[in-house]
Order: C-alpha cells, then sequence, then structure tokens
C-alpha cells in the first residue's frame, strides 16, 4: 500500500503501547501509520482481553482503605522482585523501573483518569511474595481495577486515535505483516513486508499467514510495538530457564491469541538491535483450558485469593511461599520440581464463590459492561459468579465431588502423572482443617489468611472467612488440575528512556524505537525476574507514551 501522505512515523503493531504512542504522536500533528498483521477488529491486541489492573502507588483508593503505600515501599518491592543482577543487561532496565514507580506514584492515576479512566474503589493484593520485607512481593495491596477492564483501558486511547485517523492524520495498513527494517546509512528508514490476505475473523481468531502481496514503506522514525512471544512455544521452550525454573513443561496453554508470535524481535535483532534478557518471562501456574475457546490452546488464569490447598501433582501440599496468589516463580519452580507439568487446587465450595476471579475481560462481563448494580448482585450475592460456575460445571479441568474418596477419584481420572491416595490427601486437609479451631496456630497459610483478612478490600471482596474444607457445610469439594499458560515475556529490546533501541555497542539506534512488551516493557526488562502485577497494562502505557514523546521531540 502508499500512504495518502508521506508518515512521520510508522507503528509496527497495533496494540496498546502503539496506540498510546500514536495518541501522543498525533497531539502534537505528526502522522502516523500503523501497520498489523491482523484485521481491524484485533486493534488493541491482547489489552483487550485483559482485566484491566492498574499498579498505582499511594492512590486515593488506597488511603480510603486504610493502605500506607508510599514510593519508598513500592520502590523496595519492586527492587527485591526485580532482583536485578545483571551490570550491562539490566542497566536501562533498573533506569526504566525507578521510572516506572515514581510514574505510578504520581502522574499516572491523573493521566488516565484525565482521559476519562475510573478504578473500582477495592484495590487488590495481587502477588504477595515470600518472607521477606525486602524480598519479592507487593507488601500493600497496589491492584487497581479499571471499571470497564481492559476494553476501557483500551478505549480512552482509541477513540482519541479514531478521532486523528477521521482527520487525516492517522493511517492503518491491517494485514500488513513487516519481514524486515530497512536501515540506511546506519538508520532504520522504513519497513518491507507482506500483505496477507483479507479476513472478517472476529477478535483474537486464529487468521490466515497467506500472503497476497508485497509492501515497501518509509518515515523518519519507527516504532516496533508488536508484543512478546506467549502464543509461540518454540520460542518458549529455547528461551526457558531451566537451571532456575526446572524443565520446561511438556504440557503447555496460551493465554494470549496466536498472533502474539514474537516475530519482531527476531527481525529487529537482525537489522542491529539488541535483545537482552532472553530467559526472563512470566507465565502463571494456574492455567485452566477454556470451555469456550477463542483461540487455539485458550487458557485462562484463576485469580486466586490465599485459601484454597495447593498439592504438587504427587499429592503433596506445597510449603511457603507457595501459596494461592504469593510468588509465581517459586510456584513454578516447585512444580516442576516434582518432573510433573501441573498441581492441584483443593478447596470448598465456600471458597470458590468468594476467592475465585478468572482473569480477562469476557470472564468478567458485568465489570467490562460497567453494570454497577449487576456487579454488586454478581459479587456479593450467595454462588460462585456466573463465568466461574460455567468453567465447574464445564470445565475439563474441575472435579466436583461431596467426599474425599470421590473427590481423589476424579483427580485420578484426568490427572497426566501420578495417581493421587485418597487417605494421604484427607490425612493432609484434615491436619489444616484441625488448625481453624483456634485464632491462632501454626499453619503459615491460615496466618497468610488471617493477614489477608485484616485488608479491609480482601475481608469484603476476596478472602473466605476460614473454616474447615471438609465441613458438609461449606460443600461440595472441589478439586481444580492447574496447568501452566503462557502469557508474558519480561526481556527483549534494550532501550533507553527515551525507548530508542539500543545496538550491540550500547549506542543508541537512529530511526528505531521499541514500546510495550517487545522491549520488555521498557528497557529490555524492567520487571527483572519477577512481576509484581497491575504491571503489564501500564508498561505499554508508560512505554509507548514515552516512546511517542521522544518521537515528536526528534522530529
Amino acid at each position: 500500500m502508499a500512504p495518502s501522505q508521506q508518515p512521520d512515523v510508522i507503528v509496527v503493531g497495533a496494540g496498546l503501547a502503539g496506540l498510546v504512542a500514536t495518541y501522543e504522536l498525533t497531539k502534537a500533528g505528526r502522522r502516523v501509520l500503523v501497520l498489523d498483521q491482523e484485521n481491524r477488529n484485533n486493534l488493541g491486541g491482547q489489552a483487550f482481553w485483559s482485566l484491566g489492573g492498574l499498579f498505582l502507588v499511594d492512590s486515593p483508593e488506597q488511603r480510603r482503605l486504610g493502605i500506607k503505600d508510599s514510593i519508598d515501599l513500592a520502590w523496595q518491592d519492586w527492587q527485591g522482585s526485580a532482583g536485578f543482577d545483571r551490570e550491562d543487561e539490566d542497566l536501562w532496565a533498573r533506569q526504566w523501573a525507578r521510572a516506572y514507580v515514581e510514574f505510578a506514584a504520581a502522574e499516572k492515576r491523573q493521566y488516565l483518569h484525565d482521559l476519562g479512566l475510573r478504578v473500582t474503589p477495592v484495590v487488590g493484593w495481587a502477588e504477595r511474595g515470600g518472607s521477606h520485607a525486602d524480598g519479592h512481593g507487593n507488601s500493600v495491596p497496589r491492584f487497581h481495577l479499571t471499571w470497564g477492564t481492559g476494553p476501557e483501558v483500551l478505549r480512552v486511547f482509541l477513540e482519541p486515535v479514531l478521532a486523528a485517523e477521521r482527520r487525516g492524520l492517522v493511517e492503518f495498513a491491517f494485514r500488513h505483516r513487516v519481514d524486515e527494517l530497512i536501515v540506511a546509512n546506519d538508520a532504520v528508514v522504513g519497513v518491507r513486508g507482506s500483505v496477507l490476505e483479507p479476513t472478517d475473523l472476529d477478535r483474537g481468531k486464529a487468521s490466515s499467514r497467506e500472503v497476497v502481496g508485497e509492501f515497501e514503506l518509509r518515515a523518519p522514525a519507527v516504532l516496533v510495538s508488536s508484543g512478546g512471544i506467549g502464543h509461540n512455544h518454540e520460542l518458549i521452550r529455547q528461551n526457558w530457564p531451566t537451571e532456575r525454573l526446572g524443565p520446561c513443561p511438556r504440557t503447555m496453554i496460551s493465554g494470549v491469541p496466536a498472533h502474539v508470535d514474537g516475530r519482531m524481535l527476531g527481525i529487529t535483532e537482525a537489522a542491529g538491535g539488541r535483545i537482552v534478557n532472553r530467559d526472563r518471562m512470566w507465565h502463571y501456574t494456574e492455567g485452566i483450558h477454556n470451555w469456550d475457546p477463542i483461540w487455539p490452546d485458550h487458557a485462562i488464569r484463576i485469580i486466586p485469593g490465599p485459601s484454597s490447598l495447593w498439592f504438587d501433582a504427587n499429592g503433596v501440599r506445597m510449603d511457603a511461599p507457595c501459596f494461592p496468589g504469593f510468588d509465581t516463580n517459586a510456584t513454578m519452580k516447585a512444580i516442576l520440581s516434582t518432573g510433573y507439568d501441573y498441581s492441584w487446587f483443593v478447596l470448598s465450595t465456600s471458597i470458590i464463590e468468594k476467592e475465585f476471579m478468572l482473569s480477562g475481560s469476557e470472564q468478567n462481563p458485568d465489570i467490562t459492561g460497567k453494570d454497577l448494580k449487576v456487579a454488586l448482585r454478581s459479587r456479593l450475592a450467595k454462588g460462585a459468579p456466573g463465568p466461574v460456575q460455567a468453567f465447574v460445571d464445564h470445565g475439563v479441568d474441575f472435579v466436583v465431588a461431596h467426599s474425599v474418596a470421590e473427590l481423589v477419584a476424579g483427580m485420578n481420572k484426568i490427572a497426566r502423572g501420578p495417581q493421587l491416595d485418597a487417605a494421604d490427601l484427607e490425612r493432609q486437609i484434615v491436619a489444616r482443617d484441625r488448625e481453624v479451631a483456634n485464632k491462632f496456630g501454626k499453619d503459615a497459610q491460615l496466618m497468610a489468611v488471617a493477614n489477608a483478612r485484616r485488608a479491609l478490600g480482601d475481608k469484603i471482596a476476596r478472602v473466605a472467612a476460614p473454616h474447615r474444607i471438609l465441613d458438609p457445610d461449606h460443600g461440595p469439594l472441589i478439586a481444580v488440575r492447574l496447568n501452566v499458560l503462557t502469557r508474558k515475556t519480561l526481556g527483549g529490546l534494550q532501550t533507553n528512556l527515551d525507548s530508542q533501541v539500543i545496538r550491540a555497542d550500547g549506542s543508541p539506534f537512529p530511526g528505531l524505537y521499541a514500546a510495550g512488551e517487545v522491549a520488555g516493557f521498557g528497557g529490555g526488562g524492567v520487571h527483572g525476574y519477577n512481576a509484581l502485577e497491575g504491571t503489564f497494562l501500564g508498561g505499554c502505557i508508560f512505554s509507548g507514551r514515552a516512546a511517542g514523546r521522544a518521537m515528536t521531540r526528534a522530529l
């Protein structure tokens, strides 16, 4: 295709980071050409499917709930979680991390509020971490849920971008797949690629890769904002950190659509850009097969409260910090150390009714639809929310039973490994249940539950009152087979604070910028080894904003 006007910037990838950069560029009157290998139905990419969680520090919502947060505490948590330990590869990542925490503590909320975005009043406590104050995890609740979930985060940027399209400042070229960055005089000056056959498939559906044409386009600046490798299991296996986490899982299900393929990482590296921290990635251990899939191997993550008992594939209850919602990577390592790639939740019906939330905009229609009455009925009424109950009724990973023997029989039917012993599993559950008789005890998970219920938001909306799991009044019993769900790329193209891609010699690559997940959300790895959650959408916003403003200045 030939744009109607010579663009100032070519943006490769119409996800959230690319749209934020485009928004910033058009505010300054710049002309932008946005390329994407999918059709218009997929505008916004993975952000559309997200829960819409945002990491904020010392927000009004936190203060109303009595949560005392500060930039010092948040920075302590970020450093303890990131574990930056690579002098060269983490050079820019550290600077991005500090800048992002400062953004989350100051300008971020107002920036989004001015665009029309609102958050719910209950602040969630995600990724609670380990056992040391200066180690991994959030010391306080910081997960702010967007009223409208991911589509609303997308809307506040997409609407002004579409308005700029109507004014002639933005052009979209869908089904245009970039295969090469054009380099001339030591600078990136454009892109070459393939035109894919047209499609009218709905958002998220895997589309054809049949080539029907070619293109070559040029501009003074090119932004790569093409996402990570979350659906490219081959790349995940190539980069899997075996020494750190254990063997790569044989069975993985995909938390992102098929177009999240990581192609632009290799293409940008071939042109001279530098990739760092390839082995850092963020996959979840609480994945379940979607009973009503949109994309191939469609996985949904359970965002659990802290009360479910977590057993490995051998039926052994896991130790701290491997509790639901505490330490993702530590739990991944513990699961894989058994030689198997799955684990189990065992819980009561009372726990699933209060504590199970499913990640994804489509799994939370009440909040996504911004319907307060429906949300209150859904979240406060007795029984599990409708989408959760649908998985209990139809999901291949769920077992419901009225006795431990019946439960284990069902678990053994869907196990991919050892057959569990009902008597041994019941012994462990009974031992935990005895600890509930007192307000104190030695069970570390029950202590964590008691601590969680001291946070008003958790007590009201997310954490069930402690009870015996085998109490029939709280039944029936439920077991969930948990699978590894692929999701985020934490490493990527190294960038400076202006989102310029760094070359192998450490210098900025003229004309080339990167934002979002392809840049490790900034610097090639702003999260380090661990994410504090609510930081992915925010990372796309922060790095896209930085890229858009830097390109505006450069032009």
